[in-house]
């Protein structure tokens, strides 16, 4: 009897191995097709991908929660560089990127598979030190020229906000320091992580008080991984419970932070 109990034990034990490598096996083809998971980065965003000053290391929310989710797909972590999130968010609708963070918005979700908040952000301006917009009262005025990056959010939704500002789009967040800095922009839009980082390129510069909306940050995949989103939707729920993801935040230096889900 204590022979047979035991067998039984074995076999529903070995029941259960086979059964979660089966779904991790599942989960695996689901997430990273390729066999690698191929995260879609941006330079400049603590969001995406930053360089560490004193090491050079990468690091940045993208990064740091796609190393974590490739390793416990058991895959290895493949970085896609791209010049803007724009161009993240069009490879990975082609199927050519298998997970990033994104602002989560309507217009998006048409194109790709967003799972529940990560985090929410304030969005504000940062202005230079010559610029006349002291306030954000002063940005709405006509004459003052507000940058956005091409293909962004703030770019389809400030004209709304703006009426008689100018919105100007640059190529990517280098070239909008470098607007900013020769005096050809009065402020630069986006959401506050990325201005305190973009601040550290611009002496006398700073980010304004207050703010002109939120962004509700989620994980992205492609559509049609359906099966796929119920693992990530797990996965969201524990690195906000474990403290990865503030771990995370704290590494990538985000600030403008309103809200860190639990």
């Amino acid at each position: 009897m204590k022979w047979f109990r035991l067998s039984i034990t074995t076999v529903a034990t070995i029941a259960a191995l086979v059964s979660v490598q089966a779904v991790a096996q599942n989960e695996r083809e689901l997430l990273a097709p390729t066999g690698r998971l191929r995260v879609g980065v941006y330079l400049g965003s603590p969001l995406s991908m930053v360089h560490d000053p004193a090491t050079g290391e990468a690091r940045g929310l993208s990064v740091d929660l796609g190393k974590e989710l490739a390793n416990r797909l058991g895959v290895p972590f493949e970085q896609v560089t791209y010049q803007r999130v724009a161009e993240v968010l069009a490879a990975m609708k082609a199927g050519a990127v298998d997970f990033t963070i994104s602002n989560a918005t309507p217009a998006r979700a048409t194109d790709i598979a967003f799972s529940q908040t990560l985090l929410s952000l304030e969005l504000g301006y940062l202005v230079p030190a010559t610029s006349s917009v002291k306030t954000l009262a002063d940005v709405n005025k006509s004459g003052v020229r507000v940058g956005v990056t091409k293909g962004s959010t703030s770019e389809r939704t400030l004209p709304k906000i703006l009426a008689s500002a100018s919105v100007v789009p640059a190529e990517n967040l280098k070239q909008a320091i470098d607007l900013l800095a020769r005096g050809e922009l009065d402020a630069f839009a986006t959401n506050k992580p990325i201005l305190f980082e973009m601040l550290g390129s611009l002496p006398g510069g700073r980010v304004l008080d207050g703010n002109w909306g939120q962004e509700h940050i989620a994980i992205a995949i492609p559509k049609g991984r359906d099966k796929g989103m119920e693992y990530v939707r797990h996965f969201v729920d524990d690195v906000q419970a474990n403290g990865t993801l503030a771990q995370a935040v704290s590494r990538a230096g985000l600030r403008g932070v309103l809200e860190v889900r639990n």
